[in-house]
């Protein structure tokens, strides 16, 4: 029996019951602070990495990575709604499918949060060393005089030695976590306008280039629809950007402040997933009409995979969109506008390091809620006296983020982060059936439509972007896995608080 120790819902309940929210966001706010959430490193940064997997057609790979995420969405709403509390998707599984799948999800999520803090880092320093490469200081210097040296430029892992700006940018992000220092509600509206002001001058200026060169686009497939290991292909590239979608949870979290939430909170979902994807599907169709994306193939033929060493070496002074670090901001200054280029990356380099901020508050926050259930050492829930934040989690955390930005590629880091997303949806999705199953007259704020077919839909889409992740990927999964269970066993099992007070 795997259902075990399961923690009531009145329990859990019992902290959000303390305050009441009020219920004051619309359908539009929603939908914003959705787009808002979403937009981020996986379209600035994982074009490249979708072009190499699948070339021109991973434009049907951002349609099949939003079709899972909506479905997820959806799924995810109804648990938010029910148990509107700190915690994410381990707080609800902890209430329907009990402690030890609580736990798995809770382990695989520090995939999702802290690998994808580290993803998001190597993507900013993309950006900012190719700003680097092309600043001239008003006019003080020629461009490259700024530049990094090569071996500090990217990771060990990816051709290089050690990603400097990667390390830092998660070092200072640590530290603003440290001392409890957050974006306030306006900062975080500029940055959103930024991401989209950047966009929108993209496709403005790449669109247009792309009219005539219907070349581009063959072969559309040429990595085909995926292989029996997974890694490229269309699936294999809709694995790797469904890294772009994540972040819609932040409307289902908001469900305890929505006004009419059965009405409001799936406009919200479907809306700023479709509003993101026609923004991504428009980015991506002006990049391969504009410039190209096809993948460089290997000796069999076929794309190789981005991020490892035989790529990295076939890369070398290429120009192609697939090898860039930063390819919108490479696309416009391959149509001859070095200027806006720069700005791209300048709204990159503003706006990323917030998705850093917000992916390492999740990451120490679900550890500390762990910790304070008595599955992971006190330790990891104390708090500073003076900046009132988990101090230890929040530096162990920017430990590991700083190191693996430091070494890894991103695209291995995107669908490593992504298996530990994809786990946590798929769980969220089976425990809304169970609930409905065993508490069908509870009372739901926002309820799942046709959830019996939406919720298998939902796991079946996440079991089919799992298996076309990369080798790398589900290896390092499973390691992690294995890992988080051992702990479990030795600690977590007897250690449970719940497990002490149903015993007392």
């Amino acid at each position: 029996m795997i259902f075990w120790r399961v923690k009531p819902l009145e329990k859990i309940l019992e902290t959000a019951e303390k305050k009441s929210l009020t219920r004051q966001l619309g359908a539009v706010q929603l939908t914003l602070l959705g787009v808002g959430a979403v937009i981020g490193t996986g379209i600035f940064v994982l074009t490249a990495e979708a072009g190499q997997k699948a070339g021109p057609g991973m434009m049907i790979a951002f349609v099949i990575a939003a079709t899972v995420c909506g479905l997820a969405a959806l799924a995810y709403s109804e648990l938010a709604s029910m148990v509107p509390v700190s915690g994410s998707a381990y707080t609800y599984t902890y209430g329907v499918l009990g402690e030890l799948i609580a736990w798995i999800v809770g382990w695989a999520l520090g995939l999702e949060y802290g690998i994808g803090a580290a993803t998001v880092s190597v993507g900013w320093s993309g950006y900012m060393n190719g700003l680097l490469d092309n600043a001239t200081l008003f006019g003080l210097v020629q461009p490259g005089t700024l530049a990094l040296p090569e071996f500090l430029r990217t990771g060990l892992f990816a051709g290089g030695t050690f990603n400097l700006l990667a390390f830092l940018i998660s070092f200072v992000v640590t530290g603003l976590l440290l001392i409890g220092t957050s974006k306030s509600a306006k900062v975080n509206a500029v940055l959103v306008a930024i991401k989209i002001v950047a966009l929108i001058m993209f496709i403005a200026i790449a669109l247009p280039a792309a009219a005539g060169h219907s070349g581009n686009f063959t072969p559309f497939l040429p990595g085909g629809w995926g292989s029996p290991l997974g890694g490229v292909g269309v699936l294999g590239a809709a694995a790797s950007i469904f890294f772009a979608y994540v972040g819609f949870d932040a409307i289902s979290t908001a469900a305890e402040e929505t006004k009419n939430p059965n009405r409001n909170i799936p406009i919200g979902l479907i809306g700023s997933l479709l509003i993101c994807t026609v923004f991504y599907l428009l980015v991506g169709y002006s990049a391969v009409g504009a410039v190209g994306a096809q993948p460089v193939l290997g000796a069999d033929g076929l794309p190789m995979e981005p991020g490892s060493a035989a790529f990295a070496a076939a890369c070398k002074g290429s120009e192609a969109l697939v090898c860039s670090h930063e390819p919108l901001a490479h696309v416009l200054r391959l149509l001859g506008h070095p200027a806006l280029g720069n700005w791209i990356g300048i709204a990159a380099i503003l706006a990323l390091p917030s998705v850093v901020l917000m992916m390492m508050f999740g990451q120490t926050r679900v550890f500390f809620t762990m910790s304070r259930d008595g599955l992971l050492p006190e330790v990891l829930s104390r708090v500073h006296p003076r900046f009132h934040t988990p101090h230890v989690i929040t530096l162990i955390t920017g430990l590991v983020v700083a190191f693996c930005s430091a070494l890894l590629p991103v695209g291995k880091l995107a669908d490593t982060s992504n298996s530990g997303t994809l786990l946590a949806f798929a769980m969220v999705s089976i425990g809304v059936l169970i609930l409905r199953k065993q508490q069908p007259n509870r009372h739901r704020p926002f309820r799942t439509p046709f959830a019996w077919i939406v919720c298998p839909l939902a796991v079946a889409g996440c079991l089919l972007l799992f298996v076309n992740l990369s080798m790398t990927a589900k290896l390092v999964f499973a390691g992690w896995a294995v890992l988080g269970l051992v702990i479990y066993r030795l600690y977590g099992y007897r250690r449970s608080l719940l497990a002490q007070e149903t015993a007392g």
